[in-house]
């Protein structure tokens, strides 16, 4: 079973997505900032379960989905892990070009079917 970690601040919008991917059959991991999913990817190997792509937010208290995205390049093993980037924000795209771990941004509202679809494809990029 395939494995998503979504880190937003906003509870309801995690918990949308959860839904949606419970619904895919995938198994969710939730972080409601960065610090957090960051702390949890990089524990203990004994604790440590990692994703198979992550659905990230830009804005969050803590540690930023910017600041999280760049410690996760640093990191052989977490590196290669797609990131999907949900904003509401637009512009913020210019900031993750050279990014190469970056899969596809997605922008708030977002569609469900569409992130469903995105989150499928990523999944499948990893195979």
């Amino acid at each position: 079973m395939s494995r998503v970690m979504i880190v937003d601040d906003e509870k309801d919008v995690v918990y949308l997505i959860k839904v949606l991917m419970e619904r895919e059959r995938l198994e969710v991991m939730e972080a409601y900032n960065g610090l957090e999913a960051y702390t949890r990817l990089t524990a203990p190997a004994d604790d440590k379960i990692l994703p198979d792509a992550i659905i990230l937010d830009i804005m969050m208290p803590e540690m930023d989905g910017y600041t999280f995205q760049s410690k996760l390049q640093e990191i052989d093993g977490l590196n290669s892990i797609p990131i999907i980037i949900l904003t509401a924000k637009g512009q913020m795209k210019d900031l993750f070009e050279l990014s190469s771990n970056i899969f596809a941004f997605v922008e708030k509202p977002f569609e469900p079917k569409n992130l469903v679809k995105i989150v499928k494809d990523a999944l499948a990029s990893k195979k």
